[in-house]
């Protein structure tokens, strides 16, 4: 009998051998389903429903109308076109395999015209918006979605084969209806003229874009998907959404969609839940349908068409709008059978103990395959606390594929440290191993907050930094401790956080000028107000607030990481770390960090070891346009001072001026 080869995820985490029947077993699930679906093709080659299902414009200018509703006895496209009524020319026809079809001559319908369906079952009916829609509009009035024949002059893109830059990843992570300063929803185009040229400025090569995939509740932050194939029409057009990324593109931008495959909304009439009258379409049709947590529905990833409506979401994403790659929301969820709710994961065995939900993880496999088979430059990113091994690395090496993952240990240590440790209590030691602790074989993506600490009943970290003086200190010439003391520690906790990623790094849209208060949508608590739900960018713009100083400090440590070929890939060699004086320094290439965490005390002639030769400064947080003080003279040049004992290893005392609660980069010069 032969033996099984050994798979490389295993080779490397020896500690990983006790379970590999149980990792063997999800990656030979994965090979068995591709097979299954796809036959002697590809996994392109099988998601199509998108080009199946829904309403399309054949070549030969008829309407064809097709849905997936095995329960149904009978279907009614209603709308615009027939007076929202029943009437047999726009009655579907049962076809088979529980699909349904309606074909209508070129004049029947009309771009802009507004439908749904009316599909019956045994003991009811009910009205539904098409599962594949690409286009859902809200009426302003009463609030109703409807689907809406959409058929405008195709757009021409500018930017062909466009390329993501990905050494290192720079993330912004926005979100285009609060993207404006005004009190309202902001939409692509706003985005495109007023933001995109923001964040090429500020040094970031990706956007990640949430809220995109149609929503009925604009407060859900885009996490309760109803329509998963229609661009959200609050923002505008599929078209303008097409431009903004065209645009991106023509900027060297890559752009990430957040999307949602972890759940949907329970609505009925706008979403997918019990769409032909079941409660088991899409979903799961036991007690594991409706997620305890977030009041929404469970996909059953166990269902050929369940996989199929997905994985072509992903591929339509991808081929229409010309999307660079996804961040996966929600993967633990999807992972475990309780969604890895109230569970610890203190050991591998939490990994391997029945828990897991194989459907789920051989569709997120199945996923990251096709995408890299449409492009093989895609981004693909997991949110996932849980940490599972494996999730980052590649099919064939026996992980689930996704190139990166998301370093959610990061901001919780932050808010952890910033609200539970006085300031002469920060250990270098601990924050550096906060950092750089991850899976070597696993690329992270590091960040500092994102838009989770921003959402009202959390706090961002310059708020929980300064609180309430940020309403009456944040003048420039007003010198106030509190704010000092924030603007200061804003600096280097987005600077070592940085400096240590060892794939990409994120930033939620505002945070890195300290953008004030939180995020809060409209909603009755609030009299449905925006004054929450946007950013208010005449805050940095202004010369006479302090705002423009942090989002100085940002776009040249992003400038700076984002110029150096390959950084995350450079070894991160720590020089010293002691806590008592609360300093630590490291090395990437030829670029040293050192940061004093000391709230009170500044160092002359402080000395480590270092790399010999002569160091220049390249970047200081005390530099007065950065909101400091000045005391670093960037101009001097440092040479290391031999020592006998280290002459050998090539090492030498590099001594150097530490300012308080500051942080400098020098570069070796040989």
């Amino acid at each position: 009998m032969a033996t099984k080869k050994t798979l490389k995820i295993i080779k490397d985490d020896p500690w990983l051998k006790p379970f590999s029947e149980a990792i063997s077993g999800r990656y030979e699930e994965a090979i068995r389903k591709e097979k299954q679906l796809a036959g002697d093709g590809s996994l392109r080659d099988f998601a199509n429903a998108h080009n199946y299902y829904g309403l399309h414009r054949a070549k030969n200018g008829r309407w064809i109308l097709r849905e997936w509703a095995p329960n149904a006895t009978k279907i009614y496209m209603v709308g615009d076109m027939n007076s929202w009524t029943e009437c047999d020319p726009f009655k579907l026809k049962p076809t088979n395999d529980g699909n349904w079809e309606l074909s209508l001559p070129p004049h029947a319908l009309q771009h802009g015209q507004l439908f749904k369906l009316h599909i019956h079952w045994n003991g009811g009916w009910g009205e539904r918006i098409p599962a594949y829609a690409r286009r859902v509009v809200q009426d302003d009035k009463t609030g109703i979605f409807s689907a809406q024949v959409w058929n405008p002059e195709p757009y021409r893109f500018r930017v062909s084969d466009f390329k993501p830059r990905t050494h290192p990843l720079l993330i912004y992570e926005c979100h285009i209806g609060m993207a404006q300063n005004k009190e309202a929803v902001g939409t692509y185009e706003e985005f495109r003229v007023n933001i995109l040229p923001r964040i090429a400025a500020g040094g970031y090569n990706a956007i990640q874009i949430m809220a995109i995939q149609e929503h009925p509740y604009y407060g859900s932050f885009g996490y309760h998907v109803s329509s998963f194939f229609a661009p959200s029409s609050r923002f505008g057009t599929p078209e303008e959404l097409k431009h903004l990324i065209d645009d991106a593109h023509s900027m060297g931008i890559a752009v990430i969609m957040d999307i949602v495959h972890s759940h949907a909304v329970k609505n009925e009439v706008e979403g997918l839940g019990r769409f032909d009258g079941t409660p088991d379409l899409y979903f799961y049709g036991d007690g594991k349908r409706e997620h305890p947590a977030w009041d929404s529905l469970c996909f059953d990833y166990g269902k050929d068409q369940v996989i199929n409506f997905l994985l072509s979401n992903c591929k339509y994403w991808l081929e229409e709008f010309r999307f660079d790659g996804f961040r996966f929301d929600g993967v633990t969820s999807m992972l475990y059978y309780n969604h890895g709710l109230g569970q610890a994961f203190g050991s591998y065995d939490d990994y391997y103990n029945g828990n897991q939900d194989t459907n789920a993880i051989t569709y997120l496999t199945l996923a990251n395959k096709l995408i890299h088979e449409i492009n093989p430059h895609a981004i693909t990113i997991a949110e996932e606390m849980s940490g599972m091994p494996g999730l980052a690395r590649k099919v064939k090496d026996g992980g689930m594929g996704f190139d990166y993952r998301m370093a959610m240990g990061i901001p919780d240590f932050w808010i952890k440290t910033i609200k539970e440790a006085k300031d002469e209590d920060w250990k270098p030691s601990s924050i550096f191993w906060e950092l750089t602790n991850r899976r070597a074989d696993e690329k992270t993506i590091s960040y500092a907050e994102s838009h989770d600490q921003a959402l009202v009943g959390d706090k961002t970290i310059i708020f929980r930094l300064i609180d309430k003086e940020m309403y009456w200190h944040m003048m420039v010439g007003d010198d106030n401790d509190v704010v000092a003391r924030g603007l200061a520690l804003h600096k280097i906790i987005r600077l070592v956080t940085l400096a240590t990623i060892n794939g990409g790094y994120l930033n939620f849209m505002g945070n890195e000028w300290g953008h004030p208060e939180w995020i809060d949508f409209p909603r009755q608590g609030n009299g449905w107000g925006y004054k929450y739900a946007r950013r208010q960018w005449d805050l940095v713009d202004r010369e006479d607030l302090k705002y423009r100083f942090l989002n100085a400090f940002d776009s040249q440590i992003m400038h700076l990481v984002g110029g150096k070929r390959r950084f995350e890939s450079l070894p991160v060699r720590k020089l010293w770390d002691k806590d008592d004086d609360q300093v630590l320094a490291f090395m990437r290439g030829d670029l040293v960090f050192v940061f004093n965490f000391n709230p009170t005390h500044s160092f002359s002639d402080y000395g480590f070891l270092a790399p010999a030769g002569k160091y220049v400064g390249v970047l200081d947080s005390d530099q007065p346009e950065f909101g400091g003080y000045g005391n670093i003279d960037e101009s001097v040049e440092h040479f290391t001072s031999p020592d006998p004992l280290y002459d050998k290893e090539g090492l030498g005392w590099l001594k150097l001026y530490l300012p308080a609660r500051a942080a400098m980069v020098l570069r070796l010069k040989k």
